[in-house]
């Protein structure tokens, strides 16, 4: 559920949408890791001026923290 949500959101936002894959990885029990993995001239666009854009998927993530009990950490890579 939440790959998908983010890779909906982020394929919305950068210029080679196809580039786009989202990984999700357990850590612990209640820590995931969801890492973006993106076109390198689309970075910048994921993370946003004062990284404003990547904030904004964090802060969805922190909501479905609420109704599943579990953290994620967020990283955007380049391709």
């Amino acid at each position: 559920m939440i790959s998908d949500f983010v890779s909906t959101y982020a394929k919305m936002i950068v210029n080679h949408p196809d580039d786009i894959q989202v990984t999700t990885k357990e850590l612990e029990e209640n820590f995931h890791e969801v890492t973006i993995i993106a076109n390198e001239n689309d970075i910048g666009k994921l993370i946003g001026k004062n990284g404003n854009m990547i904030n904004a998927i964090k802060t969805i993530l922190n909501g479905c923290k609420a109704k599943d009990g579990i953290s994620y950490k967020v990283q955007v890579v380049s391709r």
